[in-house]
């Protein structure tokens, strides 16, 4: 492939933004431009991460936090409630069923107590709605395993400030066609006649998949073996006054899917993710509506299917986002996978001296294509053994669902428990759940498995020890509201720059 000195960016979205950003951030030569059409607008939705992202933007790219924490307008977030399965539990970024005390035997998932909501600081902090613990002068004691929840439009206001910040041109203008040589693309032609060029095209035109699905014509790779729902309506409304803002997502079991809640400032962004083969959208939104009486908006209907191209890196085009592939946000994953599409292409042109050679291309393409195969096989979890309703759908999931890449590790857990020496050979180092995610879900939700544990006295009394212990230092946490008076009081001094390094 020739050198690349000029990238054009298709879509100017969060997917395209942080492309551009990204790109521009680690080459600075690069010429770097956005299309976005201002006929499709922003869609205005709450959005969780996971705490890679302020690992991209924070470490990574090293930029300051101060703009993100005034433009963006973030709200902390520790894991994801699940209501889901016998009784409800928490999942958390803070790896705490692989942990082992030292006067435990085994890892803390053979000590997990039903009566118990946590096992951690970070999951009894959602125990008790705080967002972090309090150190002795008052203060939060901020620590690594958080994410955030944004609104969408607020999120692409910030991201636009840093692509002007960092010379990124954006263009307004929507694509009419692209022009295809060779299995390459030529040029983009708007529709104002305009024919624009670049040695690379970056994809991100969210589900139309314009230049990597639908002009290139890269296979599709479905999903729906998996994962069954296809649809969401999404909707919200303002937060009353004096309402608590819970530090965590909810992910509520419903009768053909299940509902996210999403905690903002002054608005709480609902949506149903549901399967139109058990469900009717007019059934789907009069379950919605009633099981949210306090709906502000006109419910919408978002269609999608989930799965992934076959490649996402072909010829001279890249899918970022959306136009790369979907999954429903169980897990929150959308702008944590963008955050890797991004970063592997930017450390691919560095390492290529910007002139990228095919095993480079191949082992993105691989990298990628996996990471997308881990979601959905993580995903696939979470329905096979949600036992919380006996509904035509739910049983369809216990039934039907493919387990897929997860199957190995779900047999591992059903005859040894939630041990994790499998860690290391059934889980790549690059999936981002690790063999704690795993065990969160199997744990969590019950999971039978043929090696019980019965602790010791002493252990018994160890664990109950540091649990009210944790419990007691979580009731004297620091709230979401006090963190954003403290942040806008005293700025970013103090609040976490940074955090673990991202592994590759």
């Amino acid at each position: 492939m020739k050198r690349i000195d000029r990238v054009l960016v298709l879509g100017g979205g969060s997917a395209g933004l942080m492309a551009a950003v990204t790109l521009k951030r680690k080459l600075p030569a690069l010429d770097v431009e956005v299309v976005r059409s201002p006929e499709l607008g922003v869609i205005g939705v709450g959005e969780g991460t996971t705490a890679s992202f302020p690992r991209h933007f924070f470490e990574y790219l090293k930029l300051p936090p101060g703009v993100f924490y005034e433009k963006a307008e973030p709200t902390w977030k520790l894991g994801i409630r699940f209501q889901w399965g016998a009784k409800d539990f928490d999942y958390t970024f803070a790896k705490e069923y692989e942990q082992r005390w030292p006067e435990m035997r085994r890892n803390l998932g053979f000590y997990h107590d039903r009566d118990t909501p946590w096992m951690g600081i970070a999951s009894a902090c959602m125990a008790h709605g705080k967002a972090f613990p309090r150190k002795p002068d008052g203060t939060p004691h901020f620590h690594n395993n958080h994410a955030f929840h944004i609104e969408n439009v607020k999120l692409v206001g910030w991201l636009e400030q840093l692509c002007r910040d960092e010379k990124v041109t954006i263009t307004d203008g929507t694509m009419e066609h692209a022009e295809v040589v060779d299995g390459s693309v030529a040029a983009l032609v708007l529709k104002n006649g305009r024919r624009m060029t670049a040695d690379l095209y970056v994809d991100a035109s969210g589900f139309r998949s314009e230049l990597l699905g639908r002009a290139l014509g890269v296979p599709f790779v479905d999903y729906g073996r998996s994962l069954f729902c296809d649809r969401a309506v999404i909707a919200g409304w303002p937060r009353a006054e004096g309402e608590p803002i819970m530090p965590y997502t909810v992910a509520e079991t419903m009768n053909a899917g299940w509902c996210w809640q999403i905690e903002h400032e002054h608005w709480i962004n609902r949506g149903y993710v549901y399967s139109s083969r058990f469900l009717r959208d007019e059934e789907a939104l009069a379950e919605f509506r009633g099981q949210n009486p306090r709906i502000a908006n006109e419910p919408r209907l978002v269609k999608f299917r989930s799965g992934r191209c076959e490649k996402l890196w072909q010829g001279n085009v890249v899918g970022i986002g959306n136009a790369a592939g979907f999954v429903e946000p169980l897990e929150a994953t959308a702008l944590q996978v963008i955050c890797v599409e991004t970063s592997t292409l930017a450390d691919a042109l560095v390492d290529s001296l910007q002139e990228p050679t095919p095993t480079i291309i191949d082992l993105y393409n691989q990298f990628n294509t996996t990471g997308w195969d881990d979601i959905r096989d993580f995903l696939a979890v979470h329905y096979a053994f949600n036992q919380r309703l006996d509904t035509p759908f739910w049983r369809a999931c216990r039934e039907e669902t493919d387990l897929a890449g997860a199957a190995r590790v779900v047999q591992y857990f059903k005859e040894n428990g939630p041990s994790v020496l499998p860690g290391p050979i059934l889980i790549h180092p690059s999936n981002s759940f690790g063999i704690d995610g795993y065990l969160t879900l199997l744990v969590g939700q019950q999971v039978p498995h043929g090696k019980p544990y019965s602790p010791t006295a002493a252990e018994k009394a160890v664990w109950k020890q540091r649990i009210e212990g944790y419990g007691q230092h979580a009731r004297r946490g620091v709230t979401v509201e006090e963190c954003l008076a403290l942040l806008r009081t005293h700025g970013v001094k103090g609040l976490p720059p940074a955090v673990r390094p991202a592994r590759p």
